[in-house]
């Protein structure tokens, strides 16, 4: 017989608490969706409710006949997402790798460089010269990914990562005849691989949910990304809705289910970036570098 495992009082409160603040953490997103299911009369008369009244997939089916548009600004967001998520993390992670260096002389004036640029900016205007006239990116997908590649604030957590990483990994290194790009990549990366993971993330969230840059930079609709495609979406809705001039575009703009579609637009937006949770949320919680140094 196998022994049953008892918890103590505070354990059971602790596994309450963290419970109701999951419940807190899910109940916006089941409203989400139960608003995408409403009808306009049931949200216009009852607000969101976290179960619909009536059911319809009135606002899934607007939004599947603009299908083709759809799938193809999934394949640039997807595309931006993963190449420029790959990118923006490999120069991070150089570069924070160069300023933690000890024995690099210039570490401190490249830190100044890069804090200057989180106090100061060059402006819009210049940016965007810079951006179209001399980088050519305009109607470009390179332009969704390279005006973001750099972060200062996601560099300097990388570095204060690589700090606690014991100079002595350096030196056995260096005796063993190991470069610096063999030292980065075989040591000093897999060690700080739970800070890339979380970097990672949010450079993922900031590539996906970007739609700036693509109003910006791009005029063609085939490169527009998933999110400039659904604002222009909920901004065509309003301006149905606002046009009360003829009675035509009146009888059509009260057909369209506005509210209930920018819950299913929500829906369709952050599913496929919840699956990243999975694979980087242990790398929150657990450290790689404990016992990295023997003796």
């Amino acid at each position: 017989m196998t022994a049953r495992k008892k918890f103590s009082l505070s354990q059971l409160i602790i596994m309450l608490i963290v419970a109701l603040f999951s419940l807190a953490c899910l109940y916006p997103f089941i409203m989400v969706i139960s608003g995408s299911l409403s009808t306009e009369q049931d949200i216009a008369a009852y607000g969101y409710t976290f179960l619909p009244k009536h059911i319809t997939f009135d606002s899934y089916r607007i939004l599947l006949l603009g299908s083709h548009r759809i799938v193809n600004a999934y394949g640039i967001s997807i595309f931006v997402t993963v190449v420029g998520t790959a990118l923006s993390l490999l120069f991070t992670a150089m570069g924070a790798y160069a300023v933690s260096r000890r024995s690099f002389k210039l570490r401190g004036v490249l830190s100044v460089y890069v804090i200057i640029t989180m106090l100061f900016s060059g402006g819009l205007v210049p940016w965007y010269i810079i951006c179209v006239r001399y980088l050519d990116l305009k109607d470009s997908v390179f332009a969704l990914i390279l005006p973001s590649l750099a972060n200062a604030f996601n560099l300097f957590l990388v570095r204060n990562f690589m700090y606690a990483i014991p100079e002595e990994i350096h030196e056995s290194a260096k005796i063993d005849g190991a470069g610096e790009f063999l030292i980065f990549y075989r040591l000093i990366a897999p060690l700080a691989l739970p800070v890339l993971a979380t970097v990672g993330l949010f450079i993922s969230l900031g590539y996906w949910n970007d739609w700036f840059l693509g109003l910006m930079f791009v005029d063609k609709q085939e490169l527009q990304p998933l999110q400039l495609l659904l604002r222009t979406l909920i901004s065509n809705v309003e301006f149905l809705r606002s046009s009360s001039n003829a009675a035509a575009m009146q009888r059509i703009s009260a057909q369209i289910p506005s509210e209930s579609m920018k819950m299913a637009l929500t829906v369709v937006t952050i599913g496929p970036i919840i699956f990243l949770y999975p694979f980087v949320q242990r790398y929150f919680v657990k450290g790689l570098i404990v016992g990295a140094v023997k003796g």
